[in-house]
């Protein structure tokens, strides 16, 4: 993590999970798509309305251990993303940094805390190079990385296309550069992507979550979706409740 700017954990959810999950975007899929199957891609944000699956996934056991270990107790969910990664023989991938264009200039040092990091959850194996595979450069997060005008490609000297397997995990900073390889295979990549932020950044894809999403949650998870479980008032967001660490967890401090 420290000098890389991501890691892979393997084999990190089950194959019941896997299952669960990927029926869960199938029928997301054929809904959105209006039943094309694979031939097309998708991209939905907010999913968590969608399926308790999604809900289940904001702080699996385990996996959410290592988010605080490196982000810390406070911490919200800001995004919830399906993808379908659909062969596409003349596409040409693309990479870029999380962020926006302030948080590009924004760049992690070793024993910094991050501002936000990405889990991208593999549904389906990618086996070889160019069949959508998620793309990082390694170090990239701790320098100024030229981007040459936009130019900047899966192929560009440096990349790392990762062959990843149903259940793998990519945990990834927003500073590192990152994006997808074009998929010149015959099958689509499937994934689900969670992002945490500091609990003072705004949300990505949603403004709030409404009270019968709520209910579906246990009380961290509705902190997660920023129910701080008292009224708002001015810095709510930026000194969290007086049980925050609790409710997160209480082994979630990183050893200074």
């Amino acid at each position: 993590w420290s000098s890389d700017g991501y890691l892979l954990l393997k084999g990190a959810l089950s194959p019941a999970r896997i299952r669960t999950l990927k029926r869960e975007i199938g029928r997301l899929h054929r809904r959105v798509s209006k039943g094309s199957g694979d031939k097309k891609g998708m991209d939905v944000r907010n999913v968590l309305p969608e399926s308790q699956s999604f809900i289940d996934l904001i702080d699996p056991k385990g996996i959410f251990d290592i988010v605080l270990d490196l982000l810390g107790p406070y911490i919200q969910l800001s995004m919830a993303q399906a993808l379908i990664r659909a062969p596409d023989p003349k596409g040409g991938g693309y990479i870029h940094t999380d962020g926006g264009q302030a948080m590009a200039r924004i760049r992690l040092s070793e024993t910094s805390l991050p501002l936000q990091i990405k889990l991208q959850y593999f549904l389906t194996d990618v086996r070889g190079q160019a069949r959508g595979n998620f793309v990082v450069f390694p170090g990239s997060q701790l320098r100024p990385f030229p981007n040459g005008g936009g130019r900047i490609s899966p192929n560009t000297p440096g990349a790392v296309q990762l062959e990843a397997k149903a259940g793998d995990v990519a945990i990834f900073s927003h500073a590192l550069w990152h994006g997808v390889s074009p998929n010149r295979g015959n099958r689509a990549r499937k994934s689900l992507i969670y992002c945490y932020s500091q609990m003072c950044f705004r949300p990505f894809d949603f403004d709030e979550h409404s009270a019968a999403i709520l209910e579906r949650c246990t009380p961290r998870q509705r902190r997660l979706l920023g129910d701080l479980g008292t009224d708002w008032r001015p810095g709510a967001y930026f000194y969290g409740p007086k049980d925050q660490v609790k409710v997160m967890g209480e082994n979630c401090f990183r050893p200074s």
